[in-house]
């Protein structure tokens, strides 16, 4: 068809406004001033109006979205408390432990606790036992607890989980200058043991093995 055919003469497009969805009968119309078209979304009217929203249509609410600001009105130190209050979902917190304490002091036990030494013991369940009384400190483990990540380091420079840290610098420097490619006539190959070998190290030393 040659473009300036009649028939193009005859076509005739509505304008944009036409075109939308007019508002059927008993239907939510769009809150923007003179539109009559049909509300199909929501938007937020703001803060301090959480939970209130503004019915739109689509043109609409891509326009009010467009433009839209929660902050609007705060100045840069009030977004970064509101910021770091929505962390904790702007409820009150309380450092550790400050729930057991009154402005006199600790509160008074709701009932008094008893060791072995108090209760009737018929059957011997407590014999030889070392009673501790409340409050008194665990004591502490003999040795180092040993983490899954703090083994693997050590099995990587074949050390037991009782190595000195004297041992274990040695054990390094021993294997790092066996696998270091100037000591194999720039071989490479072991390149990928040496870094192994760093790491480990790296990390034992970073947790206080040595």
């Amino acid at each position: 068809m040659k473009i300036a055919s009649p028939y193009f003469d005859s076509i005739r497009v509505k304008p944009e406004d036409d075109r939308r969805a007019k508002a059927r009968p008993g239907m939510r119309v769009c809150g923007f001033k003179g539109c009559a078209c049909e509300a199909t979304h929501r938007a937020p009217l703001g803060r301090d109006r959480e939970g209130e929203f503004v019915w739109f249509c689509l043109d609409h609410v891509r326009e009010y979205n467009a433009t839209y600001n929660y902050f609007a009105g705060m100045n840069d130190a009030a977004v970064a408390a509101y910021q770091k209050d929505a962390i904790t979902g702007h409820r009150p917190t309380w450092s550790m432990g400050v729930n057991s304490w009154n402005k006199k002091g600790r509160r008074p036990e709701p009932h008094v606790h008893m060791g072995p030494r108090g209760a009737a013991d018929p059957f011997g369940m407590f014999d030889g036992e070392t009673w501790r009384p409340q409050g008194a400190s665990q004591p502490e483990p003999e040795g180092r607890l040993i983490r899954n990540a703090e083994r693997k380091a050590l099995s990587a420079l074949n050390l037991d989980i009782h190595a000195t840290a004297t041992e274990i610098k040695a054990r390094f420097k021993e294997l790092a200058k066996r696998l270091h490619p100037d000591a194999n006539g720039g071989d490479r190959s072991r390149e990928d043991k040496l870094r192994e070998i760093i790491q480990a190290y790296n990390y034992l030393k970073s947790v206080g093995f040595c």
